[in-house]
């Protein structure tokens, strides 16, 4: 949701929007990356962000798109997500969920945390390792490529 009061992408009912608008200088080109990447749940990459968002804004640089994911990343605003192919996808849902990178057409997909709700407990039980956050990622063929192949 864009709060067109505070000029600041937020979601009232999510705890890092509201850290983000402490913590980063507000700029429109940040609020378009943020507001393009929010709006495009297909986990874009910074050059998809790039040429969707600059339809809205012409005069945004690449340069700028990648500063800002960078960014918004290192303030725990938003997710990386590193794919089989070397490139880096971007993700605004920090809740809890594990991710499915397809090995062919390196799509990546939401995988609900509730496959594998109690992990991080079973992590514990069993190694003594306390989990403070993670990073899932499983690997496999899409049901999209799955169809074609």
């Amino acid at each position: 949701m864009i709060d067109n009061h505070k000029n600041l992408a937020i979601n009232k009912n999510n705890n890092h929007y509201q850290f983000y608008e402490r913590v980063m200088k507000y700029s429109k080109q940040r609020e378009l990356i943020l507001k393009t990447l929010q709006e495009n749940v297909i986990h874009p990459t910074a050059d998809e962000i790039y040429n969707i968002a600059r339809q809205e804004m012409p005069s945004l640089s690449l340069a700028t798109v990648y500063r800002n994911l960078n960014q918004l990343a290192e303030n725990n605003v938003i997710r990386k997500i590193e794919s089989l192919d070397g490139s880096v996808h971007f993700d605004h849902n920090l809740c809890n969920h594990y991710h499915f990178i397809c090995t062919q057409c390196h799509k990546v997909y939401d995988v609900p945390y509730d496959v594998a709700p109690d992990l991080a407990d079973k992590v514990l039980a069993k190694t003594g390792l306390l989990v403070e956050n993670f990073d899932i990622s499983f690997k496999g063929i899409c049901q999209n490529c799955k169809k074609f192949n």
